[in-house]
């Protein structure tokens, strides 16, 4: 590719692919021996012109934001620029694995990762959350999942993967940096909206829950699609991993209901319920785990044929006065 900005060398290698581009582990030129990771935002191409301007400058715009952030739980963003069709977000590589990884080898030596690391890892993703979630605009980070969460060497997680973030503009429909809607198995009814605007902090605690469900139990959660129609699709996490603690196991199905207006009201009423510090609301069981299914009675053919024949029989009885 030859020299992509000031401060990085050409791409070293593909480190990651994502349905609107990949992420490349490049060089730092102005440190020697420092690595960096360049994530490619490629946009739709078959958009209308006016459209895609407004998402490369919605892009720009957004980059800018994300460049200002500083916690220790965040990759920093260094740069951004762009190439053709293409943009770029420059950004700190994080070595180590992601939670992803730690948990299927948890399941290969058929086992259940450690409810107090989870709970270690899980606060200081609440932590970065909360620093996101309480910027000016808030920052919405819409893409929580335990692949997009590294443990570095040090033992310090790094929440990666600004790929769908939502910079929550007032009284602005904004595009996000890269047009999705997050993973399927941890992301809320109101993100499959097509312009964002239902979608708040709210939507990461889903996420959140969604992903500490999967870690503690090795298994994902069921699609809120799917629990939409059936609300009994949505197996509680101690049924499956039984040493679970019961107040985490109501801190994640606090985090997962579906409404909105039913999780907690900010990540760090989640983090205090995760460690015994807040009760759980006594929410009926079908507000945590999904809808009621509506009773729905069949009428049978016999039936449909006795009200049509009453019907009949009144409206010749009407026409019948009415000469």
């Amino acid at each position: 590719m030859g020299k992509s900005c000031v401060n990085a060398t050409p791409f070293v290698k593909k480190i990651g692919q994502g349905g609107t581009g990949s992420i490349y582990l490049a060089d730092d030129l102005r440190l020697q021996g420092r690595l960096c990771a360049i994530k490619e935002v490629e946009h739709n191409q078959t958009l209308p012109s006016d459209i895609l301007e407004q998402a490369r400058e919605q892009f720009f715009r957004e980059a800018s934001v994300l460049a200002r952030l500083d916690h220790p739980n965040l990759p920093k963003v260094s740069d951004y620029f762009s190439e053709d069709t293409r943009d770029y977000l420059v950004m700190d590589y994080v070595p180590g694995k992601d939670l992803r990884e730690l948990m299927q080898e948890a399941k290969r030596n058929k086992t259940f990762l450690s409810e107090s690391e989870v709970l270690r890892w899980a606060v200081q993703i609440a932590d970065a959350l909360n620093y996101m979630h309480h910027q000016n605009p808030p920052i919405i980070h819409r893409d929580i999942k335990p692949s997009n969460i590294k443990i570095t060497p040090s033992g310090l997680v790094k929440l990666v993967d600004f790929g769908l973030v939502k910079i929550m503009a007032p009284d602005e429909v904004t595009i996000t940096v890269i047009q999705g809607q997050g993973t399927a198995l941890y992301t809320p009814l109101e993100q499959y909206g097509g312009d964002d605007t239902h979608t708040d902090p709210r939507a990461d605690i889903f996420s959140f829950g969604a992903t500490l469900y999967h870690l503690l139990t090795n298994e994902p959660p069921a699609e809120v699609r799917k629990r939409f129609l059936n609300n009994r699709s949505l197996i509680p996490p101690r049924e499956i991993n039984p040493n679970l603690s019961l107040h985490i196991e109501k801190a994640i199905l606090w985090a997962m209901s579906l409404h909105p207006d039913n999780r907690p009201l900010n990540v760090l009423a989640l983090r205090d319920a995760l460690v015994g510090k807040q009760d759980v609301p006594l929410f009926p069981a079908r507000d945590l785990l999904g809808f009621e299914t509506p009773q729905i009675t069949i009428v049978s053919a016999e039936q449909i044929v006795s009200y049509f024949a009453i019907g009949l029989f009144i409206i010749g009885f009407i026409t019948t006065l009415l000469r």
